[in-house]
């Protein structure tokens, strides 16, 4: 078991839901109660399938992918903005806006930055959703190879 005092750099998944709000309010607590550094990561998953056609009659053309990509960046660097002053005002926090899949990108992260801990919340799903969508949370804590703090869902 480690001491509390060897977490000392916290990674903090998050999307845009309640459930990562109430993740980023504890670890970002947790970091200050410990004089933690902390890094924010945010995973953007592409789409498989999407509706890229537009009206030329309106002269809309249409989405494409780098634009609907561009878009969930800075809806990205929106989020962490809103957090950091809720939260960690004080504390320098790392940011990580990366493309791919959650649960692999949050463990890979956590290694680069070299993360005592993972803090990160759970949706709740159970029976058909969860096997359809699975869970970020159930992997990344099958995979990480440092503790992981799950905020349950308390709705």
């Amino acid at each position: 078991m480690e001491n509390l005092q060897s977490f000392q750099k916290i990674l903090i998944a998050v999307d845009d839901s309640k459930y990562a709000h109430q993740a980023a309010a504890y670890g970002f607590a947790l970091a200050k109660k410990l004089s933690a550094d902390v890094a924010l990561i945010h995973v953007n998953e592409i789409p498989i399938a999407m509706n890229v056609t537009g009206d030329p009659m309106l002269g809309d053309p249409g989405m494409i992918l780098p634009d609907i990509m561009d878009l969930q960046k800075k809806a990205s660097q929106e989020l962490f903005n809103k957090l950091k002053a809720e939260f960690g005002s004080e504390l320098i926090t790392n940011e990580y806006i990366i493309d791919g899949s959650a649960s692999n990108q949050i463990v890979e992260t956590a290694n680069e930055f070299g993360a005592s801990m993972i803090v990160l919340g759970t949706h709740g799903r159970t029976g058909f959703d969860h096997f359809i969508s699975g869970s970020v949370a159930e992997s990344v804590s099958r995979h990480a190879s440092c503790p992981v703090l799950i905020v349950p869902n308390k709705d």
